[in-house]
C-alpha cells in the first residue's frame, strides 16, 4: 500500500475561503491555524505539531472543507506515523471526494495501525463495494462482525455483497437479521426487496418496497463522534441534533435544536427541526409554537405547513388544519401529503362531498399512490352505512 511522505516534502497548509461560514466556527479554524503556525515557527517537537496539524485538519473536515483538511492530515500522519486517527480521518477525506483507490489504501493503513477496528473495517468493506470488489467486501464486513457481533451496519455490508454476487437467500438472511437487530433501519427494505425479487418471492419483495425508507446504517464510531463534536456553532448543534434524532433520541436532539435557534434565532431549518423533534417527544404544544414560527420566518415553507396540518388534526382542531393544508397546497398544487390532509381536514369537518371530490381528484393525479384510493373507498362506505 506504500508508506506515508515525508513531511518536508508535503505542501504547506493553508486555509481555505471561510467565507459564509458560521463566525463562531471560523473563529475556531483561524485560531486554530494561528496556533500551528507558531508552533511550526517554534520548530516544535512532532509530538506537539502532529496534534495541532490533526486537530486543524478536523475542524476543516466537520466544518466540510474536506479537501482542505487533507494536507493537514498528511502533515498529521508524516510526524506521527504510529497514529491509526490520521490515516482514518484521511479514509473519509477520500470517501468524500470520492477517491476510491486512496481510501481504500488509508484505511488499510489505519487498520494495520490498529486490526480490529470495527468502524473502519466496515467503512473500508463499503468502499470495496462501491469498487466493485463483493469478495473483498464480505471479509472486511465478516471480521467487523467478528469485533462487533449483532452490529447492524456489518450485517447490511454483508448482505449488499451477497447480493452483489446474487447470492439472494444469504442476501435475505443478512438483511432480516439487520432489521431484526434494527427494525428502524428502513433503507434495508429496498435491497431486501431486490434479494427476494431474485429468489423469485414476489409478494414478500412488494411487501418491503413499499417499506422502503431512508434511515441510513452506520457503525458506531467514536472517531467520527469526535470529530464531529468539536465544532461551536448554530450548524453544528443542528448537525448534532439531526445525528440524535436519526438515532431516535429525540429529546437529546431538542436540546442540541434548541442551542442552535438560540446562537441563529432566524434560522428557519433549525426552528423545522426543534418542531419536529418536539412533536416526536409529545411536546405538540411546543412543536405547534415552533411550526408556527418557522411558518412566520419563512411563510411558505411547505413541510412546515403541512406538518401543523397533521399535528392540528391529531387534536382535532381541523379547521385550522385545512387552513394550514390549501396554505401548503397553494404553494405546490401537486403536494401530495398536503392534498391527503386537506382531504382528511374536511371529513374530519364533516364536509364528506368535498372530501370525495377532492380524494377523487387526488386518485387521478396519483394512480401510484394507494393512500388516496384507500381513502376514497373508506369515505364512500361510510357514507353508504350511513
Amino acid at each position: 500500500m506504500g508508506t506515508a511522505p515525508a513531511a518536508a516534502t508535503l505542501p504547506p497548509v493553508t486555509l481555505p475561503d471561510l467565507t459564509g461560514m458560521d463566525p463562531v466556527v471560523q473563529k475556531q479554524i483561524t485560531e486554530q491555524f494561528a496556533a500551528l503556525t507558531a508552533l511550526a515557527e517554534q520548530r516544535a517537537a512532532p509530538a506537539v505539531l502532529a496534534p495541532a496539524y490533526g486537530t486543524l485538519g478536523s475542524l476543516l473536515f466537520a466544518a466540510n472543507r474536506a479537501n482542505a483538511a487533507e494536507t493537514s492530515y498528511l502533515h498529521a500522519q508524516a510526524l506521527a506515523p504510529a497514529e491509526m486517527r490520521w490515516p482514518y480521518y484521511l479514509g473519509h477525506v477520500y470517501l468524500n471526494r470520492p477517491d476510491r483507490p486512496k481510501a481504500i489504501a488509508a484505511f488499510e493503513r489505519a487498520l494495520r495501525l490498529r486490526p480490529g477496528d470495527a468502524a473502519a473495517l466496515v467503512w473500508l468493506g463499503n468502499v470495496y463495494l462501491d469498487d466493485g470488489q463483493p469478495a473483498q467486501a464480505d471479509t472486511r464486513f465478516t471480521q467487523a462482525l467478528a469485533a462487533q457481533p449483532r452490529m447492524a451496519a456489518a450485517l447490511y455490508g454483508l448482505g449488499q455483497a451477497a447480493l452483489a454476487r446474487r447470492e439472494y437467500a444469504r442476501a435475505v438472511e443478512q438483511f432480516e437479521q439487520v432489521l431484526a437487530v434494527d427494525p428502524r433501519a428502513s433503507i434495508t427494505h429496498y435491497p431486501l426487496a431486490l434479494a427476494y425479487r431474485g429468489l423469485g418471492e414476489t409478494a414478500k419483495a412488494e411487501t418491503h418496497l413499499r417499506q422502503q425508507g431512508k434511515v441510513q446504517i452506520g457503525p458506531p464510531d467514536p472517531l467520527m463522534a469526535e470529530l464531529r463534536g468539536l465544532l461551536g456553532g448554530s450548524a453544528s448543534e443542528e448537525a448534532r441534533g439531526i445525528r440524535a434524532a436519526e438515532a431516535g433520541d429525540y429529546q437529546t436532539a431538542v436540546q442540541h435544536f434548541r442551542r442552535g435557534v438560540e446562537l441563529a434565532p432566524g434560522s428557519v431549518s433549525l426552528r423545522y427541526n426543534l418542531a419536529r423533534a418536539l412533536s416526536l417527544t409529545g411536546d405538540d404544544a411546543g412543536a405547534r409554537a415552533a411550526f408556527e414560527e418557522t411558518i412566520r420566518l419563512a411563510p411558505k415553507d411547505l413541510d412546515a405547513r403541512i406538518k401543523l396540518g397533521e399535528l392540528l388534526g391529531r387534536h382535532g382542531q381541523y379547521q385550522a388544519a385545512l387552513e394550514q393544508y390549501s396554505q401548503a397546497m397553494a404553494i405546490d398544487t401537486r403536494a401530495a401529503d398536503a392534498r391527503f390532509g386537506y382531504a382528511g381536514a374536511l371529513v374530519g369537518l364533516g364536509r364528506v362531498r368535498e372530501a370525495i371530490d377532492s380524494l377523487s381528484e387526488s386518485v387521478r393525479l396519483y394512480p401510484a399512490d394507494p393512500r388516496f384510493k384507500e381513502a376514497l373507498t373508506r369515505v364512500q362506505s361510510a357514507t353508504k352505512g350511513g
